[in-house]
């Protein structure tokens, strides 16, 4: 697995699960990861193509779902537990599997210079 496709499957999880939550609970907030999957999948192909600039934009986004998955939506999932907790894992495992191998890129880029 690379970037891209890292990239691509945290962006669909983002979606799919954000939806699957707004039409459970009917909440305007669970609309948040889904508009950040949407931006992450516009970001496809400028980070398929090693662009800098948007290859940034994409862990800049990545990195804010994670810290607001983490630090806002999780303790408040862990007190209703439930689906809902299951949920908020899967979106943190594929954002911070997706940060990881952001990273990873970044470091054989800069290596290779």
């Amino acid at each position: 697995m690379n970037a891209t496709t890292a990239n691509l499957i945290n962006s669909i999880s983002l979606i799919v699960i954000g939806l699957w939550g707004y039409f459970e609970v009917l909440s305007p907030t669970a609309l948040i990861p889904v508009s950040i999957g949407v931006f992450l999948i516009l970001c496809y192909n400028g980070v398929k193509n090693q662009n800098k600039i948007i290859s940034h934009v994409a862990v800049l986004l990545t990195l804010l779902i994670l810290i607001a998955l983490v630090c806002v939506r999780l303790p408040k999932s862990i007190d209703k537990g439930g689906v809902g907790l299951i949920r908020v894992i899967i979106m943190i495992i594929t954002s911070s599997i997706s940060m990881i191998f952001f990273i990873r890129s970044f470091i054989i880029a800069r290596k290779n210079k």
